[in-house]
This record gives structure tokens, sequence and C-alpha cells, in this order.
């Protein structure tokens, strides 16, 4: 134990073979028993698995049962490989000179491909300037993002009670807020900034990307293909310029992993110690701007652990320290609110379909890269040192299990793009440099007839090196196309290529689409601004709020931002938010207008909608519809009514007045009846009868001499009839 403890103990590819072989055995029981011990714990009195879950193996339980298996092989394949140390420093090889005239030959291919990386930079730096200046939600979210910053630019937590008025809550760490909430004090409440602070992020992420190849393997070229194959992403393009923080934490994660990265191989212990330091704040960055960091957290801290389990316990001690005292300040400082929204809220229904069809999508566009990075994980476990860039792939990999998860899609695939174009990329400079080498400099037993063979081929293996690596990059160029086809730009650009759009917006966009991914792209237009400040002015009408889906228009209308769909429909399903009071205030019609989008509120917010309010119109924008709702003038009498029907006893009897229009009002009255356990006749000569035990009640519907269309409803009850 105290060995294991030492200032220079380091772990061995055979420790490493037994952590995970008892890893995946573990995980392994661990999924088989969830079912026995609940059972246990339900005969103890103590529930603690969701009434409604379904019992046996699941696709989820599949899902980490072939995960642990995995686990477990991998162990037992790394335990025959001894005492190599599992962390060591990458001794670098002597690059080969590539036969004439094959270097001439590579370069040329290769600026091609940066050629082509280049002009998928110029259309995203495009669609990225014409985000930026949208004055309204370009992503369904992106409002809600600037009701948190502007919470924190007046020094307010938006961490709040979803169940009072204006029942809003936000569910993401602060950083990223903090960051953007001095750009209110300067120029008010504003999408511009949050999206450029995003922006610049990406190309943060890109100049980080093509240093760590760089500083692996000295190849300018190479390197800046690789920060731009990040760029080039359909994923990474997409909400790149957006007012969203994942892609900030993506850049925190991958500063922090290109700064950790060496740390072992430095002799100086001030300057590990400092590397450190900064390696675990930006971890801490990246945790505190979204919650998805953890994974790399914990990548980061298995390799200082492999490295010297001393250190990494110390550190992450430490870690612990500060971000537990963070993360207890800001619970205390809201009243738990932080807990209930941040943590609770964000369990939600896993989907598996949705999963295997981003997984897809994910490998079609970016295969090429996962392929090289794959093979360079690989060599490294089983013939050289195991770097941070591999633990950081395989976590980001496992990570992207999450995207399942409701409400996630494929933004949850970003670290694991960072993570492999930094792998592809060495992986391609040491193959054009011809630099790669055996350990020890002797190929092991297994590997020698390979060896033999590859130095009889040298030069034919590094023409073909030389060709190889340019042509991967070029298929995936050519796999991830994308294009707007409009715009002044873009538009005669698209016409001369001949690129149409395969979209049902004007943008060409080779990933297809699949459940979660993001259906953006394309370059919005004056007739989409034209349609959102329609909506503004119909959130701006009177001194009454209005319910809107998207927080933009009413923040823009000067009006209080009701709700937060996503966030109260998450704490619905988790079973922590009464939408009383809300509903409450919909069918009193307190608001004069609905503005609804995607309709992703809990569903007896919706049914109170879809009752207190008719449609007026629809509006275009950015390709989706909003859909405008206004106060239903027959509501009154209609809730009135619904109300004496869910309290109807035997022996009562009410009326009530129903204004027009009244078609369907006979369809109406059964549904009420039936909700409240009745069961229903057939309506003959505008009277219907319900029954339920021990009950009886008849319903007349009839029309009012001199009043227009107006109706008069009956109800009466009475003791269910004695049986004959």
């Amino acid at each position: 134990m105290l060995t294991f403890l030492g200032e220079d103990f380091t772990l061995t590819k055979r420790h490493l073979g037994l952590i995970l072989l008892a890893l995946g055995i573990v995980s392994l029981i661990g999924v088989l028993s969830v079912d026995p011990l609940a059972e246990l714990m339900h005969r103890l009195g103590r529930d603690v698995l969701a009434p409604d879950r379904q019992g046996g193996i699941g696709p989820v339980q599949l899902l980490v049962m072939g995960l642990s298996a995995l686990i477990t092989l991998l162990g037992l394949s790394l335990i025959p490989l001894g005492g190599t140390p599992v962390i060591g420093k990458v001794e670098r090889a002597k690059p080969a000179a590539l036969p004439h005239p094959w270097g001439r030959v590579m370069r040329t291919l290769l600026w091609v491909v940066l050629a082509a990386l280049l002009f998928y930079l110029v259309i995203y730096v495009v669609y990225a300037v014409h985000i930026i200046q949208f004055p309204f939600d370009y992503d369904q979210g992106e409002g809600f993002e600037l009701v948190d910053t502007i919470m924190f630019s007046q020094f307010r937590w938006p961490y709040q009670n979803t169940e009072v008025y204006p029942f809003y809550s936000s569910n993401y760490p602060p950083l990223f807020h903090i960051v953007a909430a001095p750009f209110v004090w300067l120029f008010g409440g504003a999408y511009w900034y949050g999206r450029l602070l995003v922006f610049l992020g990406t190309l943060i992420t890109a100049a980080a990307i093509g240093y760590a190849v760089y500083r692996e393997e000295p190849d300018y070229l190479i390197a800046a293909i690789s920060g731009l194959t990040f760029l080039a992403s359909n994923y990474i393009y997409h909400i790149g310029p957006l007012f969203r923080q994942h892609l900030f934490m993506v850049m925190f994660e991958i500063l922090a992993v290109v700064v950790l990265a060496h740390v072992p191989a430095l002799a100086d212990s001030r300057q590990q110690r400092r590397r450190l330091a900064i390696g675990i704040a930006l971890l801490l960055a990246a945790g505190y701007t979204k919650q998805h960091a953890v994974f790399t957290c914990l990548a980061a801290f298995a390799y200082l652990f492999l490295w010297n389990p001393r250190r990494a316990l110390i550190w992450g001690a430490l870690f612990a320290l500060i971000g537990g005292v963070i993360f207890l300040w800001i619970d205390r400082s809201t009243g738990g609110q932080w807990w209930l929204n941040a943590i609770t809220a964000n369990f939600n229904p896993f989907i598996p379909g949705q999963f295997l069809g981003l997984l897809r999508q994910w490998f079609g566009l970016h295969g090429i890269l996962i392929l090289m990075a794959g093979l360079l994980v690989l060599y490294e476990f089983y013939l050289g040192h195991i770097s941070l860039y591999s633990i950081w792939f395989i976590a980001a990999l496992l990570s992207t299990v999450l995207a399942g998860k409701w409400g996630a899609g494929d933004s949850y695939f970003a670290t694991t793009i960072a993570a492999a174009c930094i792998l592809s990329g060495i992986f391609a400079a040491r193959t054009v440099r011809g630099a790669w080498r055996w350990p020890g400099d002797h190929p092991p037993r297994l590997f020698r007839p390979v060896a033999i063979w590859l130095a009889a081929r040298r030069a034919a293996a590094l023409g073909l090196a030389a060709v190889m690596i340019p042509a991967l990059y070029l298929l995936y160029a050519a796999a991830v196309f994308h294009m707007p086809t409009e715009g002044t730009v873009l538009g005669p650009l698209s016409r001369a290529l001949g690129v149409t759009p395969n979209t049902s917006f004007a943008f060409y966009d080779s990933a297809g689409w699949t459940t979660g991914y993001a259906v953006l792209g394309h370059l919005p237009t004056g007739d989409d601004i034209a349609a959102g400040q329609a909506l503004v002015a119909i959130v701006a009408e009177g001194d009454t709020p209005a319910l809107s889906e998207d927080a933009g228009f009413s923040l823009l209308a000067g009006k209080d931002v009701i709700g937060n769909p996503t966030q109260l429909l998450n704490l619905y399903k988790n079973r922590v938010y009464d939408p009383t009071a809300l509903t409450d205030l919909i069918e009193e019609q307190a608001f004069h207008a609905l503005i609804l989008r995607a309709l992703f509120y809990p569903d007896p917010i919706l049914h109170a909608m879809d009752a207190a309010y008719d449609p007026e119109q629809a509006i275009a924008l950015n390709g989706f519809y909003y859909q405008v709702l206004r106060p239903d003038p027959t509501w009154p009498g209609r809730r009135a009514l619904r109300d004496a029907i869910w309290t109807l006893q035997p022996g009562q009897s009410v009326e009530g007045v129903v204004l027009p229009p009244v078609e369907g009002i006979e369809d109406w009255l059964d549904a009420e009846f039936i909700r409240t356990g009745w069961s229903a006749e057939n309506w003959a000569d505008s009277r219907n009868r319900y029954e339920r035990e021990n009950e009886r009640a008849t319903a007349w519907v009839e029309e009012m001499p001199g009043a227009g269309e107006e109706v008069r409803v009956r109800l009466e009850a009475a003791p269910a009839a004695p049986a004959d």
C-alpha cells in the first residue's frame, strides 16, 4: 500500500488490465442485481425505482452489459503485457524522408485537403455572421440562455421555484452566463454577444487541436488540417454560432486536456504543480459550464491516477473540495433550487432509437477520423504508452450514450469529435513523417513478421502513406458536405457548384436527419425578421403578459418571460413539479396570447391551453410555424360546467350558458364526463345520460330563444336506479 502511494509509483499494463477486469465484472454484476435489490428494498418498505418501471433487461441494461463485457475483455488482453508502464514519455522516432516523387505528391494533396477544409471554414464564418446578427431565437432555447445571462447581470440566481410566478428556472450551470453578463451591462439584452462568444470558443478549440497535434508530431500542414476538421463537422457547424453553452464547455475541456497531457513528462516539480493547477481550474470551468464535462474530468483523473495514484488522489481531493464548496454554496443560496433544477431535472427518459440513430449518423460523417483515432488508441494500449488523448476519447465516446436522453441531441458528440480530431491528426502526421516506432525499437515477437515485411518494403509503404492520408481526409471532406443555398455569397456559389437543397430549408446537408439531430444550418432571411417582429408585436399588446414558448419575443416586447417549457417538462417527468398554479392562470385566461412552437410543456398545461384558447394564426419563422392562440370566448362557460361535472353530487342540478361558437358542445360534455369516470350513452333529442357506480346523470343542451347562438346546458345527477 505504501508503494502504491509512493512519489514515483506508476501503474503498469498488468495493473490496468486487472483494474478493468474487476470493473467489468462488478458492473456486470451490478446490472444483473438491480431488479433483485429493488425487490428486496420494496419488501422492506422503500421503493428505490420508479413505480412504472418495467422489470427485466431493457435496452439500457443491455447496453451497459455490452460495455461491461468489452471492458472485461480489454482487461484480460492487457494483463499479459506485464510491467510496461501505462503512462510514460513518448520517444519520437526520427522521421523518414519520402522517396521521390512521393514527398511532393503528398504535400500537393495535403494542400488540396487544406483548400477543401478552408472552403468549409468560409461557409462556417458566413453562417456565423448571419446567425450572430439574427435578433430572434434561431434554435429553440437560446432565449432562455439570454434570460439566465440577464438575471446574472442583475446578480440574481436563475435557479428559481417553478411553481410560483413567473414559473421560470434554468437547468444549466452558471459560468457561461456569468462570462456573458458584462455584455448586458454594456449592450442590454441581445443574442449576438452570446453567439459570438461560442463562435470564438469553437475557433479556440480548433486552434488547441492544431497545437496538440503539432506538439506531438511537428507538421504544420497536418496540424492545421486537424483543427479545420473540427470546424468542418456538420455537428459543429450547426451549433457553433448559437447562444448555447455546450461548445463553450468543449473549449474548456480541450484546453484542460492539452494542459494536462504532458504533465508526467515535466521534470520540474514546480512546473508540474503549475500545470496541474491550471488544468484543474479549466476542468472546474468546464464542469460549471455544463454538467456533461464530468466525463472529461473522470478521464483526466484516470490519466493522473495511472501516472501516479498519490498525486491523483491529492489533486482529486482538491478538485472535489473546490467543486463541492461551490456546489453547496449555490444550492444553499438558492434554497435547494440548484440541486432540483440542475441535477434532478436532468434525469430524463432514455430513447434507444434516438441514441442509435445519432450514433450511426455520427459514424457515417466522422468514420474516417474515428478509424485513424481508433488505430492510434490500439497502438497506445498494446504497443506504446497511453496518452490522455486516448483516455479522453474513450470517456467521451462512453458519454455519447447520454445523447439518447429526451432533450439531448447531436451536441453530445462534440467532445468525441474534438478528441478524434487530435488523435487522427497525430496518426496522420506520424504516418506521413514515417515516424512510427516499435516499443524499445524492437517489435514484439507477435509483430516481428509484420515488421520484417514492412522493412523490406519501406519505400513502397512510405509512398502509400503519402497518398493514403490525403485521400482519407478528402473522403472526410466529402462525407461532411454541407452548404446553405441562399445568401449574398453562398447563393451564387451554390448555384455555380450545382448544389440544391436536400432539406426543407435552403440548405444541403449530407448528414440527412435522425431523431435528436438539430434542424439547423440555413441562413435567416428578411422574411424571418419580419415574422419575428410580428410575433413581438403580438406579445407587446396590452398590459397583460403573453405566454411564449420562445423567450426572445417577451424580452424584446418588455414583458415577463413566463416559464421555461423544457425545464417544466423535465421537472414534471421527474415528478417534482406541480403545474397547478400555471394551469390556473391559463384557465383564467390571464395571458392575452399564447405563442407555441414545439409544445414542450407538461400535459396538464397543454390540456389547459387547448381548453381555454383557440388558434388564431400560424406565423412561419426560420422554417418553423409559431402558433398564435387567443382566449376562447366560450371557455368561461365551459369551465364552469366542467367544474360542476367534476363535483356533481346525487340530487344536484346545475345550469350554465355557453357562448358561441357552440359546435361540438355535446362531444365536449361527453369527454368531460368520461374524464371523471362516467360512462356515456348516445345523444338523442339534445339529451344524454351518464352512469358510474351508484350514480347517474343527465345533460340537456337547449337553444336560448332570442339570445343568438348561445345555448343553455342543464345537468342533473341522481342515485343510480336499483337493479331489477
